[in-house]
C-alpha cells in the first residue's frame, strides 16, 4: 500500500501564493511521475502539473509561469508552489503518484485532497 499525505491548502487573496506538498509513504520501491489535480466545484478534475522522475514536466496552459512543480525522491516528497493565485484556481487539489511497490507491481496512488480557495 502506498499513502499520500497532502499539506499547504487554505484561503488565499487574489494575487497571494502558497505551497502544496505530498509526502508519499509505504512499500515503495520507485516513483515513476508525481503530480497535482484539481477538481472545482461541477468540473471535471484536471491535470495541474506533473513532474517525472527524470525531470520532465507538464503543466495546465492555465497554469504556466504561475506554478512550478518539484521533488525530493529521497523523501517521496512532490511540492506545488503556487503564485499569482486567480479565483479560477479555487478547487480542491490532489496529488498522484504512480509508483512501483513491493512485488514489482504498479501502483496508482491520490492523495485525500486538500482545498485552495482564492478569494477577496
Amino acid at each position: 500500500q502506498v499513502h499520500l499525505v497532502e499539506s499547504g491548502g487554505g484561503f488565499v487573496q487574489p494575487g497571494g501564493s502558497l505551497r502544496l506538498s505530498c509526502a508519499a509513504s509505504g512499500s515503495i520501491f520507485s516513483i515513476n511521475v508525481m503530480g497535482w489535480y484539481r477538481q472545482a466545484p461541477g468540473k471535471q478534475r484536471e491535470l495541474v502539473a506533473v513532474l517525472t522522475s527524470s525531470g520532465s514536466t507538464n503543466y495546465a496552459d492555465s497554469v504556466k509561469g504561475r506554478f512550478t512543480i518539484s521533488r525530493d525522491n529521497v523523501k517521496n516528497t512532490v511540492y506545488l508552489q503556487m503564485n499569482s493565485l486567480k479565483p479560477e484556481d479555487t478547487a480542491v487539489y490532489s496529488c498522484n503518484a504512480d509508483c512501483v511497490v513491493s512485488g514489482w507491481k504498479r501502483y496508482d496512488a491520490w492523495g485525500q485532497g486538500t482545498q485552495v480557495t482564492v478569494s477577496s
